[in-house]
């Protein structure tokens, strides 16, 4: 079950409709978790379904990424299990990079990912945990 924090100091009127679903959707094939709204290859056999991944879009923040407010972003990224080595998390951020920098139309040195990795017990749902 990720986790995602998209922040921005970009209007939410320069992101397109449907963002925080074409988030959800993304992450589910990157991060290999079930969705719900429809099948997305992952490899030959692997499938993905985006309904298990939670998004969050914050516009309009006041924020400065390497010291400049200029249009920027930061992706936080939390995940049971799948975000927690440095190979993982080298895979993952240049496929993060590559659907922010076409989503939110800005260079990759305006864009921070940051990699949170969760255990079970520190997620409540249903009146307990995972």
């Amino acid at each position: 079950m990720p986790f995602l924090e998209l922040e921005t100091n970009l209007p939410a009127s320069r992101l397109q409709a449907g963002l925080e679903k074409r988030l959800c959707g993304t992450a589910a094939a990157i991060l290999g978790k079930p969705e719900d709204d429809g099948l997305l290859r992952l490899h030959a056999e692997r499938l993905c379904l985006p309904q298990r991944v939670n998004a969050t879009v914050r516009p309009g923040l006041i924020m400065a990424v390497n010291g400049s407010s200029e249009p920027c972003a930061q992706l936080l990224v939390s995940s049971i299990g799948v975000v927690g080595t440095a190979e993982e998390n080298r895979n993952h951020s240049a496929r993060f990079f590559e659907f922010l920098t076409k989503e939110l139309n800005l260079g990759q040195d305006r864009i921070i990912v940051r990699f949170y990795p969760v255990e079970p017990w520190q997620i409540g749902k249903k009146g307990t945990v995972m």
